[in-house]
């Protein structure tokens, strides 16, 4: 019996997807457990496998977004009527007719032009580049506007316009090979003109340059949307401290034999405690409250070649240091390996982004609505301090921090950094 199949739920916070990439046909057989096609949601690409046997009677989303349980197609018999599933789904069943089809085929091409959009065949499309004639000067006569084949041979059949050019540019365009009728210039053509124009055109030869164009991901739209929205909506005030790291240095080296942890795993244990001293920073803001919590789910930033995903440590204030480390190593294979679930990328009330090990010494993190703070880590550099009036070479490192000033103020963002900094240099008060 023929049924739809659905946009599936692909985590609790889901509410639609970017249907892409069907990997059947309509007319083809499907196996139970054969991938269909591709969900795109904010975070995640996840392949949609097939629940049920049966023939790929009709595709109704393609290419486009579906909210969650909307029909995206309909699988059955080879020989079922779909006509009330097809009349449910507001899709027509009618075969395309002949005349349609041979329309879809010399539908005419579209190309940018300063004017609008230009409407061209593609045979009168390769006409003119044979012919050298720009599309955006010709006037069409065709249906619509559209130009046509003609339209182009007239157009490169009419005598252009002579240019006044000098004696001596006329010798030195022979010379050289340039048309002087393509040099942009509406007083007379010198020989200082001619040789400029030639040099452009070597040079762009020499140069070959070229332009791509690509759509943007789903997750490269949503993180440009989600990055707008924040800088609208919070009031950010930047904050940055330096700290000296060689007691959290000599911890990753005490530990080393029984765990490896990185400097970000540190960081989330310390921070995650500092929070609950200055929970204003650990907030978030709805409608007109301010909500605060005696708990820490941490977003540690990791970045992808396209995009960025953010995934949460859960309740990483009451985890020891070994377990957090566990699990951001286990964060980053899932990436690797595109198997985060949208649970492991909701929830977060904080955010740290650690791009020091680029060699970035100091750089302005934008908050990951609905928080209200995110602490960017930096790159650990020697520095000369005056310790006890002696001259020390230390390892440094800035933390930038990104406050909402709706919620927090200087003073209360100063005395954070202040106790975070404590905290890094002297980590054995975690165990306090």
């Amino acid at each position: 019996m023929a049924e739809f199949i659905v946009m599936p739920k692909m985590g609790l916070t889901m509410t639609e997807g970017f249907l892409t990439n069907w990997k059947k046909s309509e007319g083809d057989k499907i196996n139970k457990g054969d991938t269909l096609f591709e969900v795109e949601t904010d975070k995640l690409t996840n392949a949609y496998e097939a629940n049920t046997s049966g023939v790929l009677r009709k595709i109704l989303v393609s290419d486009s977004n579906a909210k969650v349980l909307e029909p995206v197609a309909i699988i059955g018999n080879a020989d079922e009527d779909i006509t009330d599933l097809l009349n449910k789904a507001g899709k027509s069943n009618e075969p395309v007719a002949a005349e349609q089809k041979e329309e879809i085929k010399v539908q005419v091409a579209q190309v940018p032009s300063n004017g609008g959009r230009i409407k061209i065949s593609p045979r009168a499309k390769k006409i003119a580049q044979e012919l050298n004639v720009d599309i955006s000067l010709v006037t069409g006569t065709g249906p619509d506007g559209s130009v046509t084949e003609n339209d182009i041979k007239k157009f490169a059949d009419k005598p252009k316009e002579q240019k006044k050019v000098s004696p001596t540019a006329a010798v030195v365009a022979e010379q050289l090979n340039v048309d002087t009728n393509k040099i942009e210039k509406e007083t007379r053509i010198m020989k200082d003109d001619v040789i400029k124009f030639k040099l452009s055109e070597e040079l762009t030869k020499y140069a070959a340059p070229q332009e791509y164009r690509k759509p943007m991901t789903t997750m490269r739209k949503v993180i440009a949307k989600r990055m707008l929205e924040s800088v609208q909506t919070s009031p950010s005030v930047n904050y940055n401290i330096k700290v000296d790291t060689s007691a959290m240095k000599q911890l990753r080296e005490d530990l080393k034999e029984t765990i490896k942890v990185s400097y970000t795993d540190v960081l989330v244990k310390i921070v995650s405690k500092v929070l609950l001293e200055y929970p204003l920073l650990n907030s978030s803001v709805v409608d007109n409250e301010i909500i605060t919590r005696n708990y820490v789910n941490m977003g540690v930033a990791v970045a992808l070649p396209d995009g960025l995903l953010v995934p949460v440590v859960k309740y990483s204030n009451i985890k020891g240091l070994k377990d957090i480390s566990n699990e951001i190593k286990s964060f980053a294979q899932k990436v690797k390996n595109n198997e985060l679930t949208q649970d492991e990328l909701s929830g977060g009330t904080f955010t740290i982004s650690n791009i020091g090990m680029y060699g970035i010494e100091s750089f302005t993190p934008i908050i990951n609505q609905p928080e209200v703070a995110i602490l960017g880590i930096n790159a650990i550099n020697e520095e000369a301090k005056v310790i006890n009036g002696e001259l020390k070479i230390k390892p440094m490192m800035n933390l930038s921090l990104t406050a909402d000033h709706r919620v927090v103020d200087g003073a209360v963002a100063a005395e954070f950094l202040s106790k975070l900094k404590e905290y890094i240099e002297k980590p054995g008060l975690l165990l306090l």
